[in-house]
């Protein structure tokens, strides 16, 4: 059984927690995920899968 887990799906996880648990970091965590997102795209790491 192949369990593959991309990178996005994975950070929107992270942050979704986040801001659960500190409804204060919104802001933040909001601009983090943006970022790390555009990075992502702009340099083709969303074909990276873990196993």
């Amino acid at each position: 059984m192949n369990i593959t887990l991309g990178l996005t799906p994975l950070i929107s996880l992270i942050a979704g927690i986040l801001i659960l648990v500190m409804p204060r970091l919104l802001n933040f965590i909001v601009a983090i995920y943006l970022i790390v997102i555009g990075l992502i795209g702009l340099f083709g790491l969303g074909s990276m899968h873990f196993r």
